[in-house]
């Protein structure tokens, strides 16, 4: 063998002599525990933030750089799939669009005078899941939210049912949101001239006129899923319950309000009046 790599012999037997610092030893064995997440995860091959969690969950704690290190080393390469995301095309170009009569005037004097609303995706190892949210404007709160595998009309009136059992729908509620074929749906535009709300909706292209929700989105995804895998759908509908219904409704301090929760800001605002 060192004939035909032109090694010279004591070199060999040197090599084989020296003696294994502590970190090659457990470099060796983060790589044995590599391989076998890979045979188990047969269909596709994860990079180092997905091991990182792969490792944790086995008892092993390193850190990202580590284990980069280590895969290149040892000529592993994750399998990168570069799918961009598309929401689905608007076939239904006769659906009617509401003028905007939100305007941006993201303030309210009351509970239940304006709401906002929009439709996000969470990934997961089991693919996306949608999350659409209820904002009113008075206090930030999430007053509806729902989620699903798809982003069918039924998402949006699942939210809009959980915001009419939380509170007193009043006549004239400003409703707002972009332009997606959801809230353009006959099903969904029914339902609010039934409740007698006024439907708004952004300017085409313009994020700017739905803000607020697009800040709770960013919020939300920085606080909960930032550098996280998340495996399964469960998984993540537990974690965005909590996050919604204690985190952000009950607990997180909202500077548009004096730094009180959303709750704490209706419960003050009750004691006013």
């Amino acid at each position: 063998m060192c004939l035909y790599l032109e090694v010279p012999a004591n070199s060999y037997y040197a090599w084989r002599k020296r003696v294994k610092s502590k970190r090659e030893i457990d470099n060796e064995m983060i790589m044995e525990e590599i391989k076998k997440i890979h045979r188990i995860k047969i269909k596709e091959i994860y990079g180092a933030v997905n091991l990182k969690a792969e490792l944790e969950e086995n008892g092993i704690k390193t850190s990202v750089n580590r284990i980069r290190r280590i895969i290149k080393k040892n000529d592993i390469k994750p399998v990168v799939r570069k799918k961009k995301f598309r929401y689905p095309k608007d076939t239904k170009s006769e659906m009617p669009v509401a003028d905007n009569v939100l305007a941006r005037y993201f303030t309210a004097e009351k509970e239940n005078e304006k709401y906002v609303s929009d439709i996000t995706y969470i990934h997961t190892r089991q693919g996306w899941l949608y999350l659409c949210i209820i904002l009113d404007l008075y206090s930030r709160r999430v007053v509806g939210w729902a989620m699903h595998k798809n982003m069918r009309t039924e998402l949006v009136l699942s939210a809009l049912d959980m915001a009419i059992k939380l509170r007193v729908i009043t006549k004239g509620l400003i409703f707002h949101s972009d332009r997606g074929s959801q809230y353009r749906s006959n099903e969904f535009v029914g339902r609010l001239k039934k409740l007698e709300i006024v439907q708004s909706m952004s300017r085409k292209g313009n994020c700017w006129d739905n803000a607020c929700v697009e800040s709770f989105f960013k919020t939300l995804k920085s606080d909960l899923f930032y550098e996280r895998s998340i495996k399964s759908y469960d998984e993540a509908k537990s974690c965005i319950f909590e996050y919604i219904e204690v985190t952000y409704n009950r607990e997180r301090r909202h500077s548009s309000i004096g730094y009180m929760s959303t709750v704490e800001f209706e419960k003050k605002g009750e004691k006013c009046a």
